[in-house]
């Protein structure tokens, strides 16, 4: 399982705006989202993907970090698993 953030994301971008961005540039789609509006300056959202180990999603990520996607420009960050 890998954890993937995305920042500064467009604060109008539904989930499937998300998916299409990701398959576009040649990430997998995520099994799951997690939004995270804060006080709406830079929302984020953190996506889980089941069947990607965290290398691989590290190897990809750069292919959209700094990217300029809907008026804003994107950061991607791999997390660390979360334990419970």
């Amino acid at each position: 399982m890998a954890l993937l953030m995305l920042s500064n994301i467009d604060p109008g971008a539904t989930d499937e705006d998300i998916r299409e961005f990701l398959l576009k540039y040649g990430l997998p789609a995520f099994d799951e989202i997690e939004r995270a509006e804060g006080d709406g300056t830079r929302p984020a959202a953190t996506l889980t993907f089941h069947a990607l180990d965290p290398e691989t999603l590290r190897k990809l990520a750069p292919r959209i970090h700094g990217m300029f996607w809907k008026g804003h420009q994107i950061n991607a960050l791999v997390l660390a698993e979360r334990f419970n």
